[in-house]
């Protein structure tokens, strides 16, 4: 498994209040290098973390860029997902080591104890430093070829730490057990049970067979699936979303979307505010276009 490229195609940065003028500073600087930038704004440390995280955990391309206050904290919940690995960096020293030994591929800074102009060598070290190059860890020497070997295999056995047992122990599995869920009446085959209001969690599930014409919220939602297999075509981008356990959806406000369910399908979602739902077509409408385009994946697959 090869390590990233050194310059990731794109960065996510987010921050607390104590981070966001050292976040905007770099922001700016990784803009002027022409990488591309999604900042998303400020918010708490753990919020900031985590988004940045999550966002960093669905693809190798991204790197993740988080401040706040010591930067230990936004570093906390963005390693919280998988295949993240935050480094809080006071120095370019840690910098380099953090590139070197760790593959770290979100970069956490201080904004109460380090200045712009010492964080922009810092990032700029982060950015340049390829993994198992020479480092502080190593007196700026090259790594033995033994090290280089377990460095190459830490990039396959850390992404396995913490799966073994890990759906035995699962909290959302475990909220779900014993739970009588309602019928949603809007759409045959589905039932939801709502588990905590503003911000509103809920688990959802649906009969296999069962179809949701395209529809719209005024809120966005994430979900994640715990059973099942569903497809979900989101028609204003355009996109098509094979959905299985474990994965991960999140869509945004506003965007039409219908799905289709090939098996019994349980699934963990989360929105802000009131439950609403506006179709945009009917279900005879919805299972032609869905039995159309299944058709022609078929053949094109064939």
């Amino acid at each position: 498994m090869a390590a990233e490229p050194t310059r990731p195609a794109k960065i996510i940065a987010a921050a607390d209040d104590f981070g966001t003028p050292l976040k905007d500073a770099l922001v700016a600087h990784l803009r002027s290098l022409s990488i591309e930038v999604e900042d998303l704004g400020t918010s708490s440390y753990y919020s900031a973390g985590a988004e940045v995280g999550r966002r960093v955990s669905q693809s190798s391309a991204v790197r993740g860029l988080v401040a706040c206050g010591t930067g230990a904290g936004v570093s906390i919940f963005a390693n919280k997902f998988p295949g993240v690995y935050a480094a809080t960096c006071l120095t370019p020293s840690d910098a380099i080591n953090a590139r070197s030994i760790n593959n770290s591929n979100v970069l956490a800074v201080s904004g109460k104890y380090t200045t712009p102009e010492a964080a922009i060598e810092i990032l700029d070290t982060w950015l340049n430093t390829p993994f198992k190059s020479a480092c502080p860890a190593n007196e700026g020497e090259p790594w033995p070829r033994e090290i280089q070997t377990f460095l190459d295999h830490s990039l396959v056995e850390m992404p396995e730490i913490g799966k073994e047992g890990a759906f035995d122990t699962c909290a959302v599995c475990c909220l779900v057990k014993n739970r009588e869920l309602n019928p949603i009446e809007l759409i045959p085959g589905g039932s939801m049970k709502i588990v905590r209001e503003t911000p509103t969690s809920a688990f959802v599930r649906f009969k296999a067979g069962s179809v949701e014409p395209a529809h719209h919220h005024t809120f966005g939602h994430d979900l994640v699936v715990l059973e099942g297999k569903k497809s979900v075509w989101n028609l204003t981008k355009e996109e098509r979303y094979d959905l299985t356990v474990g994965d991960y959806l999140f869509t945004p406000a506003g965007d039409v979307h219908r799905v289709k369910y090939y098996e019994d399908t349980e699934f963990f979602i989360k929105w802000d505010g009131h439950w609403d739902m506006f179709f945009d077509e009917d279900l005879d409408t919805a299972k032609k276009a869905i039995d159309k385009d299944l058709a022609l994946t078929n053949s094109t697959a064939s």
